[in-house]
């Protein structure tokens, strides 16, 4: 896929962060462009910005990328809207920090619910249709947390290493199968989102403290600069994208340390995460 210009293109939690500055910048190469997220003031946002920066057309909806049912009647419709689909891209997702013995059940199904099982519809739902097009493409966002583990995100790790999984096993298929599509994992460091902020804590964290520390020591690329090198990443039909300094940097480490990495970040993390709160 050399160009986007006229591609319909689907992307999922599109009303801020990386979603909307994908949406943005492929409303400046003529896209067509299907948005979907839970908030819908967001949404509407990105829509009246989209328009305004070039978009051919723009198709929003309210969606719950965890649920199941209403992922294939949304990729139905947009299919009967647009008449086909060329690019999707697997955005939505939500953080949740804090050490797995003091997490909720119901906070994990959450985020597997949103991180993963959110990418398996939108990867599911729109494959056919992808593969339909002649020219399609997956873009399934993982992180940087995909590529190596970090204390106090082992169910965001979890999810973003299935992900991962899942999406290098696709293309793989894709490969084998000879099937005109595209995919691509994508592994952000820290954006300036506000992925963090909106987030899920255990009661052993400080949900202030922890977003604070995300937003001033680890986001230090804009969502456009991000989106700008996944955009790159499409074109050029990369099998893997890492965005951020901090996401080579650490991935190579992680590479060439082996498993000692473990050591290295449990000793680092020990010194500069934020302090625990007291559970009563």
């Amino acid at each position: 896929m050399k160009t986007l210009t006229d591609k319909v293109v689907v992307i999922t939690g599109a009303g801020s962060g990386i979603g909307r500055a994908l949406a943005l910048n492929l409303a400046g190469k003529g896209s067509r462009l299907a948005l979907s997220d839970v908030d819908e003031a967001g949404l509407a946002e990105t829509a009246r910005q989209a328009r305004a920066a070039g978009a051919r057309d723009v198709r929003t909806d309210r969606l719950d990328v965890a649920d199941r049912d209403a992922f294939e009647a949304y990729a139905a419709a947009v299919v009967d809207h647009f008449g086909r689909v060329n690019v999707v891209v697997n955005n939505a997702g939500v953080a949740l920090a804090g050490d797995l013995v003091e997490l909720e059940y119901d906070d994990i199904d959450w985020i597997i619910g949103i991180n993963f099982w959110g990418v398996v519809h939108g990867t599911k739902a729109f494959l056919p249709h992808l593969i339909a097009s002649g020219d399609g493409h997956v873009v399934n966002l993982s992180s940087l947390f995909g590529l190596i583990s970090m204390p106090g995100q082992s169910m965001y790790n979890a999810s973003k290493y299935a992900v991962r999984g899942m999406t290098e096993a696709l293309r793989e298929e894709m490969l084998i199968a000879g099937h005109p599509v595209g995919v691509t994992s994508v592994h952000p460091g820290g954006i300036k989102t506000a992925i963090a902020r909106n987030s899920r804590v255990s009661a052993g964290e400080d949900q202030a403290a922890t977003a604070k520390f995300f937003d001033e020591k680890l986001a230090k690329m804009t969502p456009e600069k991000a989106a700008a090198i996944i955009v790159r990443g499409i074109t050029r039909n990369q099998a893997r994208v890492l965005v951020g300094l901090d996401a080579h940097a650490l991935h190579t480490f992680g590479k060439l340390a082996g498993s000692r990495y473990q050591d290295v970040v449990a000793k680092v993390s020990k010194k500069v995460l934020p302090p625990k709160t007291q559970v009563v």
